[in-house]
């Protein structure tokens, strides 16, 4: 048996969206089908935003992907809402900088 190296990465609703959607509803068995429809009404914006706020939320605000992902599933609307998503304690993160983190979500959240 030969080895393969596989990897892991973290995804946001609207890429597994994206993902589910490129393999073609008729090839997709049943728990991937149930996926696709859960993504269907959870995803907030479309997948090519979604990486993007993903690339902005780790490069210019320094959050572990982790963080960023469930920040772009759930687009929390208030600064009290996102510090939930971040209060894992490794850091604190200034109200400036959350406020301003909601101010990218709401831009992508009007584009939709």
């Amino acid at each position: 048996m030969e080895n393969r190296e596989l990897s892991e990465k973290r995804l946001a609703l609207p890429q597994v969206k994206n993902v589910l959607e490129a393999i073609g509803e008729e090839n997709l068995d049943q728990f991937q089908r149930r996926t696709l429809d859960y993504v269907n009404k959870f995803s907030k914006v479309d997948a090519k935003a979604a990486e993007g706020l993903l690339e902005k939320l780790m490069k210019e605000f320094g959050l572990v992907e982790a963080e960023a992902v469930q920040v772009v599933n759930c687009m929390p609307e208030t600064v009290d809402e996102l510090r939930v998503f971040l209060a894992s304690g490794r850091k604190i993160i200034e109200t400036a900088k959350l406020e301003a983190i909601i101010s990218l979500l709401d831009d992508s959240r009007a584009v939709k």
